[in-house]
């Protein structure tokens, strides 16, 4: 497949354009690579370690949610150098999709992760300069057995701080570090926030603000949607594609 046919497509596809994000994110193509694409890889990291297992692995594009560019430092050296270096010598574009990636309701990490969990998202939840992330559902569960589901489906530990009622009929989920929306959560309604995870702080919100928030990793809550990308992109157009998993425990 030709490669800016498929930049083209990932780039209308995943809305990358007119999408907000934070002030230094860059999403869309960051490295070119070969024109002609045959077998690509996804990932959650654009890492020095995945773009170097991207590189034995033979691929033609390394698809990421989170990219080679989170700062204003214009200076292409130290780690930074070393992982463009690692791509254009191994020949490999790098593709990033962050938010617009968090947020499509089709292969994004909040609507996959949502119909992993077994439920039907109810309206979309989790405001960023007009533009929501998440989704809300509706769902009934004791509140120590909603923990134990979200850490059997994301397959790892999930931290709770208890600050909302016992049973959970509302529940929000936006992956990544979202607990700076517990304040929202309480004003929707919702008896519960699903994030990755969040700083010190945010136990004394979600305590304040009567919100269960629930940890549940930024790592394991933002695998869902590289690989369902990879899926798609596979199903659609034939194009061989792999997930590289290197988590970060975190």
């Amino acid at each position: 497949m030709n490669t800016e046919s498929l930049v083209q497509y990932l780039d209308e596809y995943l809305s990358i354009g007119g999408f907000p994000d934070y002030s230094p994110a860059q999403n869309g193509l960051q490295v070119e690579g070969p024109t002609e694409v045959t077998c690509a890889a996804v990932a959650v990291d654009g890492s020095e370690a995945v773009i170097r297992e991207a590189v034995s692995r033979g691929v033609d594009i390394l698809i990421v949610h989170h990219g080679l560019f989170w700062d204003d430092q214009a200076k292409v050296v130290g780690p930074r150098f070393r992982k463009i270096r690692a791509l254009i010598e191994g020949k490999v574009a790098l593709y990033s999709a962050h938010l617009p990636l968090d947020a499509h309701p089709e292969v994004g990490n909040c609507a996959v992760l949502c119909r992993a969990l077994g439920w039907s998202p109810k309206e979309r939840f989790g405001d960023h300069q007009d533009r929501d992330l998440g989704w809300w559902c509706e769902v009934d569960y004791k509140r120590d057995v909603l923990v134990d589901h979200v850490s059997e489906v994301v397959g790892g530990p999930v931290r709770l701080i208890p600050g909302g009622p016992e049973h959970v009929y509302r529940v929000g989920l936006v992956t990544g570090a979202a607990a700076d929306l517990i304040p929202e959560a309480s004003h929707r309604g919702l008896d519960a926030l699903i994030t990755g995870e969040g700083p010190h702080h945010t136990f004394h919100d979600a305590m304040e603000y009567g919100v269960n928030a629930l940890y549940a990793g930024h790592y394991a809550t933002e695998t869902w949607g590289v690989r369902a990308l990879g899926t798609h992109l596979e199903e659609r157009f034939e194009l061989q594609q792999e997930f590289i998993d290197m988590p970060t425990g975190l």
